[in-house]
């Protein structure tokens, strides 16, 4: 098989562009750049069968062989589709158990607040996964619970968390799972044949490499019929774009044309080159080479190993006095690579995403160069506070 550096065309930075690393948006082909190039109208035929080859595209990587998914697009960013997915998909008398281990997840219990919906949060911290036991304990002790909300792999931190054991957890006792796969969906498997979900929720912007500008929910048709009337909000009922789009093959209000055709081509670059499979290992390569290089460099990741993702991952911020990260970043952003500011609130941190148009030697580059700036800095070692190891050894014990 070719290596990732032999099929996948890589955008250099000296062409003018840096590499963004991270969560999305992120470095895209310079042929879906191009794809954007040509204006659509949103009422013609050619641009309503594109919307339809993408939805069955969408649906062929959660093998629905059954028949009993459908997939919805959703004008807006991710977070759009998220709300559109828990706005219709949650009916009103629901009560949802909301598994938190970082930013998102709380996102996604303040969104359930402006929606009205009663929800319940396992609050994990930023340093574990929710695991299947603890799913049941909590759907064992509240039989109002409903639905079960789980977000695939949290990029405030960079856990994958473990769906597989979530989601039997969930329908062993009888609940429902919907699944925030934003950060995950194209490189990490989501069958529908192995994994029972109602409804996954993604974005254009992420592992299938395209721009912003929409999103989509995978969800079960039975699930998108009883949603009629269920939703909060004109815009974000999901319902109601599913059956304007089945009736019509339109959006009821003006797409992201450009957005759309652009994510048609980077479909088509995700299939060449070998499907979520192929899109995954490439990552994983990538996480590894980052992490290792990093490390040899005295960084050192805020998780273990064990729920180490392949989309981004997160650094502890160096000891040494010398280290200011707005001076490293400026720094990385000279050398051709825009890096990711932390999102937590007990250790100082920054993030470095491996998805996009990325392979291990642009990854190399991006060690190389951060070895550079450690020195242009004046930081002789990028150990980090061990107040920083100490926080996380203790809340890691299990």
């Amino acid at each position: 098989m070719a290596k990732p550096s032999d099929t996948i065309p890589l955008l250099a930075p000296h062409e003018g562009e840096p590499y963004l690393l991270t969560p999305g948006p992120l470095t895209t082909a310079y042929s879906v750049k191009q794809a954007m190039l040509r204006d659509w109208g949103s009422w013609d035929d050619d641009f309503r069968q594109t919307t339809k080859h993408i939805r069955a595209e969408l649906l062929a990587m959660v093998d629905d062989v059954d028949q009993q998914y459908d997939c919805v697009p959703m004008q807006g960013s991710g977070t759009f589709a998220v709300e559109a997915m828990l706005g219709s998909l949650l009916p009103r008398d629901a009560k949802a158990l909301v598994l938190a281990n970082g930013a998102y997840g709380l996102r996604t219990a303040k969104t359930l607040e402006y929606l009205g919906r009663s929800h319940v949060v396992l609050d994990k911290g930023d340093y574990l996964p929710p695991r299947g036991d603890e799913v049941t304990k909590w759907l064992d002790a509240d039989p109002d619970i409903t639905h079960v909300i789980a977000i695939h792999c949290e990029t405030s931190s960079g856990i994958l968390n473990p769906i597989e054991e979530v989601s039997r957890a969930t329908y062993a006792a009888g609940r429902k799972l919907l699944i925030d796969s934003m950060s995950a969906f194209g490189a990490i498997p989501l069958s529908s044949q192995s994994i029972q979900y109602e409804a996954i929720v993604s974005s254009a912007n992420k592992c299938i490499e395209g721009v912003p500008g929409f999103g989509f929910v995978i969800a079960k048709k039975s699930a998108l019929q009883a949603a009629k009337g269920c939703s909060h909000s004109l815009s974000l009922d999901l319902h109601d774009q599913w059956t304007t789009m089945e009736k019509t093959g339109q959006w009821r209000f003006t797409p992201p044309t450009h957005t759309v055709t652009a994510f048609a081509e980077a479909l088509r670059q995700h299939r060449e080159e070998g499907g979520v499979e192929a899109r995954g290992s490439r990552y994983r390569a990538n996480r590894d080479a980052l992490v290792v290089g990093m490390r040899k460099l005295g960084f050192e990741t805020l998780l273990h190993d064990r729920w180490l993702s392949p989309i981004i991952v997160t650094f502890f911020n160096p000891a040494h006095p010398n280290f200011d990260f707005n001076v490293f970043y400026e720094l990385m952003k000279s050398k051709g690579f825009i890096i990711y500011p932390g999102k937590l609130t007990v250790v100082d941190s920054f993030r470095i995403g491996c998805i996009g148009q990325l392979d291990v030697h642009v990854m190399q580059q991006v060690v190389t160069a951060a070895g550079a700036a450690l020195d242009e800095m004046g930081v002789d070692t990028a150990v980090a506070p061990i107040a920083a190891y100490n926080e996380r050894e203790k809340l890691t014990a299990e």
